[in-house]
């Protein structure tokens, strides 16, 4: 995109001035950015860190970890029928330039091979800078527009400028997975409670969100961070509409040890009409087992009091669903005997809470119009229960019984992560129509 009005004229000239990364930021992320691995071929270990090989002890075969007797480093074992080793990451250099606060991405490449120390790459490809106000413009490199894969950049093309709302689409709200810990931040950034980490939060996302909005300013500064990287999530408005009960939180330094089950408690603490500023509802002792109560109190109360209203309830609420999610019936995701689908009745809804013990109906979740539920089971079993978001594709939660993961759990992220592609493609299909 050519550069037209004065601000993306002026981005374009500052963004040429700045200087290239220096070599020792590279020197950091190499050491600080990568996994050390190794591989197990023909009965020998290869440290594909420092070419060391050396037969392997019985009960070591078959460890996730080994440690290399040479370099002493912690390597994670990776399959043997593989020649090449590609590990890929993406980490940020934090500057100022001229009034700006700059965020500058880079993707590095580790190449590994047998018998071979690992070489590297590293390329700039993304420039945020985020004004006093917190507006944010984007400098990018060219990407393959068929791909939908995150790292499809065009290497030899410049960065150029990008439209105001490039940052908003997934494929590059890029969270770096770490920092250059010598940072240059604008002063009005420590005034507003910014220190010395962006605490896994995508730092133009951070940094933006503490130069334009208060509430955010105010989490950090009461380092209530857990409420803040929910808030900087898919959450503002749940955060928004809570202030109240985040307040009374704030006041008794009350640590949330989970954001999600806590905003599911408030809302059970409104249906019981609950004084949402008394901290002795809104920061319990024992946060699980406050919600459990409630969800078991609600759940009675809706069974003895309002069957016959429930049901009718059920067959509006179905009406409603069905029209709002019926262009994801059917789809399911199956690997041996674990199997992941969309729920497609409200009945299953009121099963699932009950098989799991949590909220999924009692909470009405399938009214959530940005939210696509399924469930996993195993050989007919009921698994876990989970939400993706449809606007950011991507897993809000995914809970088992009583909100704990199964022992299934990295299992079940792991063939959703592959398979959201179908759910994504589902939602293209339905746009075109539209």
């Amino acid at each position: 995109m050519i550069p037209k009005t004065i601000i993306e004229k002026q981005l374009a000239a500052l963004s040429a001035s700045l200087a290239p990364i220096r070599p020792e930021v590279f020197v950091w992320a190499e050491q600080n950015i990568f996994l050390k691995w190794g591989v197990l071929s023909r009965s020998k270990f290869y440290c594909l860190e420092c070419k060391h090989v050396w037969k392997p002890s019985c009960e070591s075969t078959c460890a996730k970890f080994t440690t290399c007797p040479a370099c002493k480093g912690k390597l994670k074992m990776m399959p043997c029928n593989q020649v090449h080793f590609k590990e890929t990451e993406y980490f940020a250099v934090v500057e100022r330039c001229a009034g700006f606060q700059v965020v500058r991405m880079i993707i590095s490449h580790k190449h590994m091979k047998k018998n071979f120390t690992p070489t590297y790459f590293h390329k700039e490809v993304m420039q945020h800078w985020i004004n006093p106000k917190g507006e944010v413009r984007t400098l990018a490199l060219s990407t393959n527009v068929f791909s939908s894969t995150l790292d499809a950049w065009k290497f030899y093309s410049p960065l150029e400028i990008k439209p105001k709302d490039f940052i908003r689409n997934a494929k590059y709200y890029i969270n770096p997975y770490r920092v250059y810990p010598q940072m240059k931040t604008l002063p009005i950034l420590k005034r507003n409670g910014f220190k010395t980490s962006v605490y896994d939060i995508a730092p133009h996302l951070l940094f933006s969100s503490l130069l334009s909005d208060p509430i955010a300013e105010t989490l950090l500064k009461s380092r209530q961070l857990n409420l803040l990287q929910y808030y900087l999530g898919a959450s503002r408005q749940q955060i928004k509409r809570n202030w109240q009960a985040v307040k009374t939180v704030i006041r008794n330094n009350y640590k949330i040890s989970d954001v999600q089950v806590w905003e599911d408690y408030l809302e059970l603490l409104r249906y019981f009409k609950k004084d949402l500023s008394c901290a002795l509802y809104v920061c319990p002792d024992n946060l699980s087992g406050a919600h459990d109560h409630l969800v078991q109190k609600k759940r009675e109360l809706l069974r003895k009091k309002k069957l016959h209203d429930l049901r009718l309830e059920i067959e509006k609420a179905q009406k409603r669903y069905v029209s709002d999610k019926k262009r994801f019936f059917g789809l399911s995701f199956h690997e041996k005997d674990l199997s992941i689908s969309v729920i497609e009745n409200v009945r299953d809804f009121m099963q699932q809470g009950d098989d799991l013990r949590h909220c999924v109906f009692t909470n009405e979740y399938y009214e959530r119009r940005d939210s696509l539920i399924l469930s996993a089971k195993m050989a007919g079993e009921s698994l876990e229960t989970i939400e993706i978001s449809l606007s950011r594709m991507e897993v809000l939660q995914c809970r088992g019984l009583k909100n704990k993961p199964s022992r299934h759990h990295k299992k079940i992220l792991h063939l959703l992560s592959q398979n959201l592609y179908q759910i994504r493609e589902r939602l293209k299909k339905e746009k075109k129509k539209l």
